[in-house]
């Protein structure tokens, strides 16, 4: 609980790191099998890349302190979804994939009082 009274003084990236590993015990609760975190290439970054049944959900996640600039999932925006489906397109070039499913989720972190409200929005966006 310490995390949670110090979360006011971290810095941006140190309550985006706690909300990944929020994220990921999370979708691990829920049944999914983690297979990469913070997946990088050329033409971007995914957060989490997990396996649920025969789906692959790529996972972009995002933590908000406060709601002064809205909620979370609202900071996925367009244009961070075209670099999330490119970096996927990517990740599926391998052929290890093949014949599964795959989506693109996201998991919104808001905390309130200094707790953590999860939201897990499965297919939040699809490709155009």
């Amino acid at each position: 609980m310490a995390f949670f009274r110090r979360l006011r003084v971290l810095s941006k990236k140190d309550v985006g790191d706690e909300g990944e590993t929020l994220a990921v015990r999370f979708l691990k609760q829920n049944g999914y099998r983690i297979l990469v975190r913070n997946y990088r290439c050329a033409l971007g970054e995914i957060d989490i890349v997990a396996l649920h049944d025969k789906t692959i959900s790529f996972v972009e996640v995002k933590s908000r302190r406060s709601a002064r600039f809205g909620p979370a999932a609202a900071a996925v925006t367009p244009r961070k979804q075209g670099q999330i489906i490119k970096a996927a397109q990517a990740y599926l070039a391998s052929g290890k994939w093949d014949g599964f499913d795959f989506r693109f989720d996201v998991v919104a972190i808001d905390w309130q009082n200094d707790r953590p409200m999860i939201q897990h929005i499965a297919g939040a966006f699809e490709t155009p």
